[in-house]
């Protein structure tokens, strides 16, 4: 009996010894801890960026406009004679003739008859001619000797004139008729193109009523509105490109610059010369003009994935060398590609996020990698 008690009381020794050694080596809430190590306290990385420098650029300067294509020089041809029947249409709308074509031919029935009785009356006032011219030479010859009397002589002179007279006013009747007679063919004043036709086969047109509508040598500019204070760097011979609604590109060159701007609008108008297009006169386009003769100073571009804007304004992300990021508010410019230009609040050599400026914000600690080399800015 003593025997079991020693032995049970063997076995619970140890484990006592282990709970009061466990009591003493648990840590007090009065004790100090120790600091933390430098592994702990490091920060991490807000993200993972890669770095981009600005760039120097030398854009030229465009000036945007806006303003419809229209004819260079619209005329309207009509008939100069009138009540006589349209025999013939030789030409229709969207048709190039030349100089001198026929466009329109009219029944000349009645101005050949016109013709022909003009130039009878021609034969027969140059008969008259004849035989008054004879009567004042008799009367000249017989005057010195007496055998016609003065009366009688200046009756001869006098018809003599008369009929001289009257083969004048005959050949003019006769060039007039011959005139009527050309005017029957209605021809084209100049190359042109034909942008309207009301000429229509029977009918009988008066003087001046329009038959054709040309667009003169086929030309056609864009009349372009420019904002007043851009438009004193403009001058005659300046390239310019315009966009029409179909998406299509036209080239053009300026030709004049109008003298004065309109009180209402504050724009001018501009007009460019158009190069063979498919544009039609009433289109509207946009486009810009490119001042040839200008001073283009360099400045800086950035990716514009690298411009972020919030609240209203423009910011960037500079990289400092402690990898910490400075939000810096920028005055952007002109976009060109995927670059766009940065006035200023930038300089030269920096480092800022190239892209995913979305993400981050001012004081973010980011881990840099190594960017993709830029392209080459467009001139």
């Amino acid at each position: 009996m003593k025997r079991q008690h020693s032995e049970r009381l063997a076995a619970l020794l140890p484990a006592a010894a282990l709970a009061i050694l466990g009591a003493c080596s648990a840590p007090n809430a009065d004790t100090p801890q120790p600091p933390p190590t430098a592994a702990t306290s490091a920060a991490r990385p807000a993200l993972t960026v890669e770095v981009t420098s600005p760039q120097p650029v030398a854009w030229s300067r465009s000036i945007p406009a806006t303003g419809n294509v229209a004819a260079w020089q619209e005329t309207i041809v009509g008939s100069e004679i009138g009540g006589l029947r349209i025999a013939q249409v030789h030409a229709n709308v969207g048709d190039r003739v030349r100089k001198g074509q026929i466009l329109v031919t009219l029944d000349d029935a009645v101005v050949q008859a016109d013709l022909a009785q003009a130039r009878a009356q021609l034969q027969e006032a140059r008969a008259m001619h004849a035989e008054a011219r004879a009567n004042g030479d008799r009367a000249r010859r017989f005057q010195p000797t007496g055998m016609m009397s003065q009366q009688q002589v200046t009756q001869y002179l006098t018809a003599e004139q008369t009929a001289k007279s009257r083969i004048e006013l005959a050949a003019a009747r006769v060039q007039l008729a011959e005139l009527r007679v050309r005017q029957t063919r209605i021809l084209a004043p100049d190359d042109a193109l034909i942008s309207g036709r009301a000429a229509t086969m029977g009918t009988v047109p008066q003087a001046g009523q329009e038959l054709y509508r040309l667009i003169l040598q086929g030309r056609l500019e864009w009349r372009a509105e420019v904002a007043a204070d851009d438009i004193g760097q403009i001058r005659s011979g300046d390239a310019a490109k315009l966009k029409l609604a179909s998406g299509e590109t036209i080239d053009g060159r300026v030709r004049s610059i109008a003298p004065s701007i309109d009180p209402q609008t504050r724009n001018g108008i501009v007009y460019v010369d158009l190069a063979e297009s498919a544009a039609k006169s009433g289109m509207f386009a946009s486009g810009e003009i490119t001042p040839a003769a200008q001073d283009t100073p360099h400045v800086l571009s950035l990716p514009q994935s690298a411009v972020l804007l919030r609240d209203g304004f423009t910011y960037v992300f500079r990289v400092g060398p402690d990898k910490k990021l400075t939000q810096v508010r920028v005055a952007p410019g002109r976009r060109r590609g995927d670059r766009i230009e940065i006035v200023s609040g930038i300089a030269d050599g920096e480092h800022f996020v190239q892209s995913g400026v979305g993400f981050l914000n001012d004081g973010d600690l980011v881990e840099v990698t190594a960017a993709t080399p830029a392209a080459s800015p467009q001139q």
